[in-house]
């Protein structure tokens, strides 16, 4: 009878146990959209709407990078190694300062909106690749360089010479 009545009051604190802990509705966090990392300003694309092709950290200045791309650069980049996009080919890399993420210990996520850089090939003479580049800067952003080439500067082979991301 004794081993009865133990068994009976562990059940019983078990199930005050269990119901004191369904007795709360868990605390959830609430969605939310990250403003400051929203990009603002007159740009001629919106490359947030494009495929990923890479992204990169610099801890020195305290920023995060991603590089997309249009269809036609995307498709190029996971598929080939060289660095000779196509013409319609549009690559943009979208810069943003770092700021610690207050939902996961030791993680960071974007912050103000830093930089956009845009690179569009474009078919040149005798059917070489022609390149444009545009930098947009500030807040909001504003272009604050433009340049055509028929030979990448040094920025542009830079961000056409990225390496694709290896995705599963």
């Amino acid at each position: 009878m004794r081993a009865a009545a133990m068994t009976m009051y562990l059940l019983g604190a078990v199930l005050i146990a269990w119901g004191a802990g369904c007795a709360k509705a868990p605390s959830q966090a609430t969605a939310t959209f990250n403003q400051g990392a929203a990009l603002a300003g007159a740009l001629p694309m919106n490359p947030l709407a494009w495929r990923l092709i890479s992204s990169s950290l610099n801890p020195g200045d305290g920023t995060m990078s991603t590089l997309y791309g249009n269809d036609i650069a995307v498709d190029y980049a996971r598929t080939h190694s060289q660095h000779d996009y196509p013409a319609g080919a549009v690559l943009s890399l979208v810069t943003w300062k770092q700021m610690e993420d207050s939902r996961w210990f030791g993680a960071k996520i974007p912050a103000q909106m830093k930089s956009v850089e845009f690179v569009s090939v474009s078919a040149g003479v005798n059917g070489s690749p022609a390149y444009a580049y545009e930098a947009y800067t500030g807040n909001p952003l504003q272009k604050a360089s433009t340049q055509q080439s028929g030979t990448p500067s040094e920025r542009i082979a830079g961000l056409v010479s990225t390496r694709a991301a290896v995705m599963p």
